[in-house]
């Protein structure tokens, strides 16, 4: 049967995320995706050497769609880095809350690939470590955000939040009153990089 579409990376990626939806992580298959592409699912395999990889890039694809939206609240400049900081912050949790609510499937085979420990989910953390760093970096170079070394101070309020964007507490991101926690959260780590430091 000829190939509906061109068979590329993209299409078998589109195709993934159609079964993935339809049939969530568990009973999803490269023979499911083959199908949907009118191909045979050695083609597949020519494009990614197993399940798992095509698991992988898939999700990946998916996480990157929030972390470029999150990238640019996080270099754009003409906010003040405190404000920024915190905006960035309500943005990942309703990147998370969307994810979960509007894309169950895909958030669940994210979950399984986290719970494996997967190259996908130590990326995402490292892409969005990166991007919080450059905000408390900026934050030191305007003195807004005190600190002698802004990545160590990104993983503080990184771990400081782990509530609002760790899988562990999904269950909990759609709880009435978790944004308003949030920003509780992010005043007091905005005011203790402020507090002078005991001698």
């Amino acid at each position: 049967m000829p190939a509906r579409t061109p068979l590329d990376a993209n299409a078998i990626l589109a195709a993934t995320e159609e079964i993935l939806r339809r049939h969530g992580p568990d009973k999803a298959t490269v023979v499911d995706v083959a199908r949907t592409l009118g191909v045979s699912h050695a083609a597949v395999y020519k494009h990614f050497p197993s399940k798992q990889a095509l698991r992988e890039a898939v999700t990946r694809r998916w996480l990157d769609r929030s972390r470029d939206a999150l990238a640019v609240i996080a270099a754009d400049s003409a906010v003040p880095p405190a404000q920024r900081l915190r905006t960035w912050l309500h943005a990942v949790l309703a990147g998370k809350q969307a994810k979960i609510r509007e894309d169950p499937e895909l958030f669940a085979a994210y979950a399984i690939l986290a719970a494996a420990h997967s190259g996908v989910a130590t990326d995402h953390v490292t892409d969005l470590l990166g991007q919080l760093t450059a905000i408390v970096a900026d934050g030191a170079a305007d003195g807004s955000l005190p600190t002698d070394d802004a990545q160590a101070t990104a993983r503080v309020v990184f771990n400081a939040t782990a509530k609002f964007h760790h899988l562990g507490h999904a269950a909990e991101w759609q709880n009435p009153g978790i944004v308003t926690e949030l920003d509780e959260v992010c005043t007091l780590l905005l005011q203790g990089l402020h507090a002078p430091t005991s001698p």
